[in-house]
């Protein structure tokens, strides 16, 4: 390359160099959530959103926000069948290691807005949350997910503004068996610890917060 050419050329690529690398994984994230993959993982958006809303009424949780490392887990879960959902196994079994790295952090850098749904939020639900339910060896979740459910690291992921459907739904699946991705047994037991109008309580509360 001649002197003069590649003087012209050094701007742009000392740019590229300096674009983190998050910065670059969240663009490819992005072209997975509005396109899907070659590989035959449908668009993200189609269920999610772009904004990672998700959709209450269908059970698509909310996205935006999460903690990356938490998302690829739970690629990961589904993949390999410690997640059971037949619509999520075959699109994460789709996603290669760093297209779900990448569409994980899109989603986590994402604000979405929406909505809170109406109504006070049940005082069941806030003891739940608070002080837990020791008669039963369950601790308060917020134990676990972070002050006013907003996040625990990989782990425990925000919970705060999540879908009430969709909490329900977790914590019947973790009650049934079907997810057993929890740490050490630990949301099993919990799930198993409360009643159905406890479900429906703490996933009402934790609605009703306002998400990370």
């Amino acid at each position: 390359m001649k002197p003069q050419r590649f003087n012209a050329l050094a701007p742009a690529l000392a740019a590229l160099l300096l674009v983190p690398v998050g910065d670059a994984a969240a663009a490819d994230g992005r072209k997975i959530a509005r396109n899907g993959t070659n590989a035959g993982a449908p668009a993200c958006k189609t269920c999610h959103g772009m904004d990672g809303a998700g959709r209450a009424a269908g059970g698509f949780p909310r996205l935006a926000g999460l903690e990356a490392a938490y998302m690829v887990r739970q690629i990961q879960a589904y993949a390999d069948g410690t997640r059971a959902n037949a619509t999520m196994k075959p699109i994460a079994k789709a996603l290669s290691a760093s297209q779900a790295r990448a569409v994980a952090t899109y989603y986590a850098d994402q604000k979405a807005s929406g909505r809170k749904p109406d109504g006070k939020a049940p005082a069941a639900g806030r003891r739940l949350a608070t002080i837990g339910k020791w008669s039963k060896t369950v601790p308060a979740c917020n134990a676990c997910h972070g002050p006013g459910g907003r996040g625990g690291g990989a782990d425990f992921p925000a919970i705060a503004g999540q879908h009430e459907s969709y909490l329900v739904a977790q914590l019947k699946a973790w009650r049934k068996g079907r997810r057993t991705n929890d740490p050490n047994g630990l949301m099993a037991a919990v799930a198993k610890g409360l009643t159905a109008k406890e479900v429906q309580a703490v996933a009402a509360y934790y609605a009703r917060q306002s998400a990370p």
